[in-house]
């Protein structure tokens, strides 16, 4: 499986140019915004989304300057969006470093992610392309929805798949597809070919959300992190869901109820994660990860074999298939 250095390859000038305009939209007078966004950049990830964007630019057409302007603008909003959640779930470690959160605390942690909002909204009025914009508009306006539906604590409509898949369609679902609708318009693609990127995306960024689920309930000493983070929000994934659901009635509810419990009894999050692989969550969730990964297999199908859509191939593979 190659690694993300790797994939980006067929791309690397166009993303060293994207690298300096993310940079640049950081720049503020503000010491303590100059502080933070100077850590952020430090502690960057694996910055998917905006490989994602070019690599699919480039498949169907060349990479110009709408590309990366867009690119930025999706990681702007992306990097905004984990700020805001880190706020949200309390949490103190985003990437194996403190939060800005847990640095600087919520009130610094939310007015920092909503000056990168604004920054991102800045860098899409140079976008002149209205279907584009309209794209990037609804981003922000679904992440929002996903992460409030997942504000929904353990109930009957919350323990479900459907519930499960809108949340996970709109929180990570809709940028990934975002990323690659926009590569594919920014270079010209006819739209066809614009569907079939959206379809790619939607499927990757379906499979990778599964993918971080299951790392939920994996065993922290194979993964080498911390896990079960989310059941101590009271979240419920795709491998406890399915678990419940082919549990008893009286197992169901003695596991809802220590769900509610684990922030007086953490003991009970090591039970919940074996419960769920006991029953077979894990190998639930990794065959409808499977699935996923397929669709966005056959949305790439139609497209030449070249660097750039084995580059995508390989995005999909990593997202499927990596171990943190």
């Amino acid at each position: 499986m190659k690694d993300i250095a790797a994939i980006k390859q067929p791309v690397i000038n166009d993303f060293l140019r994207f690298e300096e305009q993310f940079k640049a939209a950081f720049q503020s007078d503000n010491q303590q915004l100059t502080e933070i966004y100077t850590y952020l950049l430090t502690n960057v990830g694996k910055q998917v989304r905006p490989t994602l964007t070019l690599l699919c630019s480039k498949l169907c057409g060349t990479i110009n300057d709408t590309a990366i302007q867009a690119a930025v603008a999706l990681e702007l909003m992306h990097t905004a969006s984990l700020l805001h959640d880190d706020v949200v779930d309390e949490a103190k470690e985003r990437r194996g470093n403190p939060s800005v959160y847990a640095q600087w605390g919520n009130k610094t942690a939310i007015l920092s992610g909503d000056y990168l909002l604004a920054a991102s909204f800045l860098v899409i009025t140079g976008i002149n392309n209205s279907r584009i914009w309209m794209i990037l508009a609804n981003v922000g306006k679904l992440l929002a929805e996903g992460e409030l539906l997942q504000l929904n604590k353990a109930d009957g409509e919350t323990v479900s798949e459907t519930h499960y898949f809108k949340v996970i369609e709109r929180k990570t679902a809709t940028l990934f597809s975002a990323c690659t609708e926009v590569g594919a318009i920014s270079a010209g693609a006819d739209n066809e070919q614009i569907k079939r990127m959206r379809e790619f995306g939607e499927n990757l960024g379906i499979g990778f959300q599964i993918k971080d689920d299951i790392f939920d309930y994996s065993d922290s000493s194979i993964i080498g992190k911390p896990t079960g983070n989310d059941l101590r929000e009271g979240k419920i994934t795709l491998p406890l869901i399915y678990a419940l659901k082919t549990s008893s009635e009286s197992e169901r509810q003695d596991i809802l109820l220590k769900i509610q419990s684990i922030s007086t009894n953490e003991s009970y999050i090591a039970e919940i994660q074996q419960f769920a692989r006991d029953k077979g969550g894990i190998t639930y969730a990794e065959e409808k990860m499977a699935y996923y990964k397929n669709k966005a297999l056959e949305a790439l199908s139609s497209f030449p074999d070249n660097e750039e859509k084995e580059a995508l191939i390989s995005i999909l593979d990593f997202a499927t298939a990596r171990n943190y």
